[in-house]
């Protein structure tokens, strides 16, 4: 027990009469009288109730400034007025020594600790350590910490053996910057930090290694989100060797839902097998490829149905319609719950309603009604029902009912069942697109994933009997509650189809031995079939902690700037250690004010 015999949430009624030491941080002190005070001191574990009763201990209590660390020596007793809110409510020690361990040297703390978590950010980022105090702040780290033991003894449990892959690697194209490292010995040369552990993770099942994993540091150059924190996170990372998509589903399908289920905050979770949406579906019917499931409300092709209707923001468009059930707010509710999936979706939204009498009222029903019957059948409408409509070019339709669906889901009563996680499958990725920006074929997702339907397919797309952007991969996303936990993939191990993809999109085999020798020169040594997926430690455990912000569940997480602002990170370096690297800095120069 160190230097104490008890911790501050450990001692009950059971222990009255013993003389304990305690140590911790005097989270307060309250003074009721001349010759009697309250001290709540506090631990990793709990808080414990001191009582300072003789002149001689109050004038050793009162010069200790809130949150210095403490020694407490007394003995327990019953407590007159019990607190049950409090697992140590029933007792209170009575000290006859108490010491100073460690000065808090100024009067004013930043924020009151209990209450940190009201505090402005940059405070709370600035005083992490005292952040990290507030019970309600530690108890997200304690989680992250039992999830992660749970994932690992559920993966050794699994046949899964943990491996640690380098950190100073070669940079590669995998979709984001890179954070590189200079290398001393080699001037003008650079180390990156890994984007994830893709490419030695199936550089290890060709080395014979049959499961592979490892909680996996993975660092990102890119903008931070709600659910993604700029720098650097963690993914469970895994590998199989000989394997299929159906191997690494059931791995997960056995691995996830018993630790949602225990440490989640809410206790359901989807059962094995979860569902399977194709992609293409998964757009068309939620207008999003992460749906969350816990919300019924689905999205309806209506291009044919309004196309002809006569509002011209239909003209030439996909139409998509979003029919909310038992609707029971007002016009207000309808207006302003609009003009939020407005400003997130960039597209505008219309409605109508179908009243008692089957009349379609309110909103576009102007232009609906000639069209009454056919509409009522079509979408199978009934008394009580909310339709809201958006218009624009397919992927902009589809992004905008998903919106609908995730803001009307979410605020209508009955049409979310939240305390739940409900996870699904993405299946059956495109391939290849158009790119934007190109005009021309382009990678859709993972260029390493195996094409369905492997060399053949890609043979019948060159030589024209299909068109490429029909091809799909063996890829698939993880998904839970509306957040993408993870992409996967059945890698594509042979060198002749790997090229073969490659020249689809104009990429010739030198192209490919350029970027990717190792993987391209492993693979020539025969590959064993292999497939893996990383879910991100980060994402999931916001999930189950309940929080918005995936900075709540991180020790030491970075501002929205990507900057450590408690250690200064990133700072300037002296000239010497410029030098050293053989790096001269180059800014641009600021320009003055007008």
């Amino acid at each position: 027990m160190q230097s104490r015999t008890h911790t501050c949430g450990q001692l009950r009624a059971s222990d009255v009469n013993k003389e304990v030491k305690l140590v911790g941080w005097l989270e307060n002190f309250r003074e009721v009288g001349s010759n009697l005070g309250f001290i709540v001191l506090r631990d990793f574990y709990g808080t414990t109730q001191i009582v300072v009763e003789t002149e001689e201990m109050m004038k050793v209590v009162k010069p200790i400034t809130k949150e210095s660390t403490i020694s407490v020596v007394g003995v327990v007793r019953e407590r007159s007025s019990k607190n049950p809110k409090q697992d140590t409510g029933d007792i209170e020690v009575v000290p006859s020594e108490i010491k100073v361990l460690g000065k808090c040297r100024y009067n004013e703390l930043p924020f009151e600790i209990n209450h940190s978590r009201n505090a402005d950010e940059t405070a709370r980022l600035r005083y992490r350590y005292l952040d990290l105090r507030n019970p309600e702040v530690k108890k997200n780290i304690v989680l992250r910490s039992n999830v992660i033991a749970a994932l690992r003894k559920a993966m050794t449990e699994h046949g899964f053996m943990e491996i640690t892959t380098p950190i100073l690697t070669a940079s590669s194209p995998e979709g984001a910057r890179d954070y590189l490292v200079p290398a001393r010995k080699h001037p003008g040369k650079f180390y990156a930090l890994p984007q994830a552990p893709q490419q030695f993770k199936q550089l290890l099942m060709v080395s014979g290694i049959d499961r592979y994993f490892q909680i996996a540091p993975c660092f990102r150059d890119e903008d931070a989100r709600g659910d993604r924190s700029p720098g650097e996170f963690y993914q469970l990372d895994m590998e199989m060797a000989f394997a299929s998509q159906e191997d690494v589903f059931a791995i997960l399908e056995d691995v996830l839902p018993p630790v949602f289920a225990k440490y989640g905050t809410y206790n359901r979770a989807s059962e094995a097998p979860f569902k399977r949406i194709p992609y293409l579906e998964s757009m068309e019917k939620y207008g999003s490829d992460k749906p969350d499931l816990r919300i019924d409300l689905t999205a309806d092709d209506a291009t044919e149905l309004l196309s002809d209707v006569g509002f011209e923001p239909f003209n030439d468009n996909v139409i998509k319609a979003v029919v909310v059930s038992d609707f029971k707010e007002s016009r207000k509710f309808i207006d302003k719950t609009c003009e939020e999936v407005e400003v997130q979706a960039g597209n505008k939204v219309y409605w109508f309603r179908v009243d008692d009498n089957l009349e379609i009222v309110g909103g576009i029903s102007k232009f609906v009604k000639p069209k009454k019957d056919e509409v009522i059948e079509k979408l199978g409408l009934k008394a009580g029902d909310l339709v809201l409509v958006c218009a624009g070019k397919k992927t902009l339709a589809q992004k905008t009912s998903g919106v609908i669906i995730k803001t009307f889901g979410a605020k209508v009563p009955g049409h979310m069942d939240k305390e739940q996680y409900s996870f699904c499958w993405i299946v059956d990725f495109p391939m290849y697109e158009i790119g934007e920006e190109s005009g021309e074929l382009e990678f859709c997702h993972n260029p390493f994933s195996m094409p369905s339907g492997g060399l053949e397919t890609l043979l019948k797309a060159e030589r024209g009997e299909i068109d490429p952007l029909t091809i799909t991969a063996d890829q698939y996303d993880l998904v839970c509650n509306g957040v993408e936990l993870s992409s996967g993939a059945v890698r594509n191990h042979d060198p002749e189809i790997m090229v073969k993809a490659f020249e689809l999109v104009r990429l010739c085999e030198d192209d490919v031995k350029a970027k990717f020798p190792a993987m391209y020169n492993a693979f020539c040594y025969g590959a064993p079939p292999h497939a893996g997926i990383a879910p991100g430690v980060d994402r999931m455990v916001m999930l189950l902690a309940g929080e918005d912000s995936i900075r709540e569940i991180i020790p030491f997480p970075m501002n929205k700037n990507a900057q450590d602002i408690m250690t200064g990170a990133p700072s300037e370096v002296s000239e010497h250690q410029l030098e050293e690297l053989h790096i001269k800095v180059d800014l641009p120069e600021e320009k003055e004010e007008q």
